[in-house]
């Protein structure tokens, strides 16, 4: 069995409030990283805000539908990003949003790894059956991570965000637990 906390170029973690808060304060005052991980009207919050709020969150621990990590590279042990599975498990599905806030990590497979490891937890820990995403039409490197980790298209939203007053689409997407096996079980024997 693969660690469940350890992928080829990352690894999940819990951080301190103190720690999120700044770089969750930098990440967000990049305008591009918000519009890529976020439909939300962009907003300037404070690191106190943040911290208070992820204080709360440490406090409460796990509930029993939010599940948040944080992302830090191996090769440098860098806080790099996060990755949220919302689960409903009455129906044994789950939310995904992941974020890679540091631009120089970006389109060079980390995005994928973590992925890999949110697929995994949501599966093996989780017990989902299935996890679902969405994704803008305007952020192909994600797109591109998310079918490789195996996600299928499942659907289209036109013109659904408005952007720097252009009107754009987003992508439905989702990944069963049977697909998923036999993604690994294709690895494996390799």
């Amino acid at each position: 069995m693969r660690n469940l906390f350890r992928g080829e170029l990352v690894r999940i973690t819990a951080e301190e409030p103190e720690a999120r808060a700044k770089a969750e304060v930098f990440w967000q005052m990049d305008t591009e990283f918000h519009r890529l991980a976020d439909s939300e009207p962009a907003k300037v919050k404070s690191e106190r805000k943040f911290k208070k709020r992820f204080e709360k969150e440490a406090e409460d621990g796990f509930n029993s539908r939010r599940y948040l990590f944080a992302v830090r590279t191996l090769a440098d042990d860098k806080h790099i990003g996060f990755f949220v599975l919302i689960a409903n498990h009455v129906h044994g599905e789950a939310w995904v949003g992941i974020g890679i806030g540091e631009r120089e990590f970006w389109g060079k497979g980390y995005g994928t790894d973590m992925m890999q490891l949110c697929l995994q937890y949501a599966f093996t820990e989780l017990n989902m059956h299935r996890v679902s995403l969405g994704v803008h039409d305007y952020n192909p490197r994600a797109l591109r991570a998310y079918e490789k980790a195996g996600f299928q298209m499942e659907g289209y939203t036109r013109m659904d965000i408005l952007r720097e007053d252009k009107r754009t689409g987003g992508f439905w997407m989702g990944i069963l637990r049977d697909e998923w096996l036999a993604i690994r079980s294709g690895e494996a024997n390799e």
